[in-house]
């Protein structure tokens, strides 16, 4: 392998690292909320989907999802575990697996089709949260026994503009971060 391949692997590698960190570590700025708290994860998130390839992003969120499976405290309100997975809000936490490669492939489609990286990078960050809330709110749903209306008010309304918010930071905060990871 040559120098060159060597020193990308190793930053990819690195940054998947930090992004998968920065993701727990938003998950420990959490406010109750009702059902489901409010987390700066959404914003780490939408900027691991904007920052990597698809694989590389779902690695970044596997590794983070395995951790807090195994039960070290990186979910929200700093716990860990199986349970909190199969809970009512762990739709959302695997919704992340899904959301982020989802978005990365948005992203990079758009981009080969030479649409201007902000209008792609925008367009990932809604399907990054359209696929969260989809799989989130059915967890919620199908876990709580919530009516689907009930589950929408408690699980997904609330957040679209703090989500909204935290998604246009990433996306601001994305063309600084590939260029710092030299993607």
């Amino acid at each position: 392998m040559s120098p060159v391949a060597t020193t990308s692997s190793a930053r990819r590698v690195t940054t998947t690292a930090l992004l998968a960190a920065l993701l727990a570590a938003s998950a420990a700025i959490s406010i109750p909320f009702g059902t489901v708290p409010a987390t700066l994860q959404i914003l780490a998130l939408v900027l691991i989907a904007l920052v990597m390839p698809r694989s590389w992003a779902a690695f970044a969120v596997g590794v983070y999802l395995l951790v807090g499976a195994v039960g070290l405290p990186v979910f929200s309100g700093m716990r860990g575990g199986l349970a909190v997975l199969t809970g009512p809000t762990g739709g959302y936490l695997l919704g992340f697996l899904v959301a982020a490669p989802a978005g990365a492939w948005v992203r990079e489609l758009l981009e080969v089709r030479s649409t201007a990286t902000a209008v792609a990078d925008t367009v990932a960050a809604v399907v990054v949260i359209a696929v969260v809330y989809a799989i989130g709110w059915a967890q919620l749903i199908l876990v709580t026994g919530m009516a689907p209306l009930a589950g929408l008010l408690a699980g997904v309304a609330p957040f679209v503009v703090p989500d909204a918010l935290k998604a246009t930071a990433a996306v601001l905060l994305a063309p600084v971060v590939r260029r710092a990871a030299g993607a």
